[in-house]
């Protein structure tokens, strides 16, 4: 019978991207309403700053991840161009590093030799590029689709504290979008933990403490503001 091991390492990238950008929406968004809405603004009011806060956030979430994933992937590239440069000055030093790295990883000098020129043999800088340099095809930096991934699903998540502003009324907003918001990142820190394999109530307990330690500040802040301007 044959053993297949649900290995979840390949998802680390778009999870990241995905669950940063969501529980950015939720907690910017619902601590922007919360904010307003503790200032006694109209609902009127609080949906124009909640819809303008997903605006910019997610332009700004799409805007950091591009250019930061970006920078990665010329650091990528720069190293593999350096790399393509030495194997083609010198191959047989290069396999000697190889040699050396497997080694290093536990296998004998015969054996990792071998190893070493058997695979440049196939793709002598892939092969650099995933042992030496710690490039794989399936980590590697995707900007476009980083900023993407962030931008969506910031708008996603700051559509949640949105939409309860629209069935909720104005009296009651800061507890219930405070309440719902809460809500929403608990089950999205146990979504991101299961996709993950990480213990689902220390991910959903870390979220929802950020998250409750945002919206009771500018809570605060839209209170005293509000009583005095």
């Amino acid at each position: 019978m044959r053993h297949t091991e649900g290995h979840r390492s390949h998802r680390i990238g778009w999870l990241r991207a995905a669950v940063l950008g969501a529980n950015d929406g939720i907690v910017s968004t619902a601590s922007l309403i919360v904010g307003v809405a503790a200032a006694h603004s109209t609902r009127s009011n609080i949906l124009v700053a909640g819809i303008a806060g997903l605006v910019a956030g997610a332009m700004s979430m799409a805007a950091g991840e591009y250019v930061s994933v970006s920078s990665q992937s010329d650091t990528e590239n720069a190293d593999l161009a350096r790399e393509r440069k030495e194997l083609a000055m010198d191959a047989e030093y290069e396999q000697g590093e190889l040699t050396e790295i497997y080694v290093k990883r536990g296998l004998d000098n015969k054996l990792a030799g071998e190893v070493a020129a058997q695979l440049m043999a196939k793709d002598a800088l892939i092969a650099h590029a995933r042992d030496e340099l710690g490039i794989t095809e399936e980590l590697s930096a995707r900007p476009v689709q980083a900023a993407f991934a962030s931008a969506g699903t910031f708008t996603i998540g700051a559509a949640l504290p949105l939409m309860v502003v629209l069935v909720v009324p104005t009296s009651s907003l800061v507890w219930t979008v405070s309440g719902a918001s809460l809500f929403f990142l608990a089950l999205l820190g146990a979504l991101a933990a299961r996709a993950g394999g990480s213990p689902v109530w220390k991910s959903a307990s870390r979220v929802t403490f950020w998250g409750a330690l945002a919206m009771a500040l500018t809570a605060g802040v839209g209170a005293l503001f509000g009583a005095t301007l």
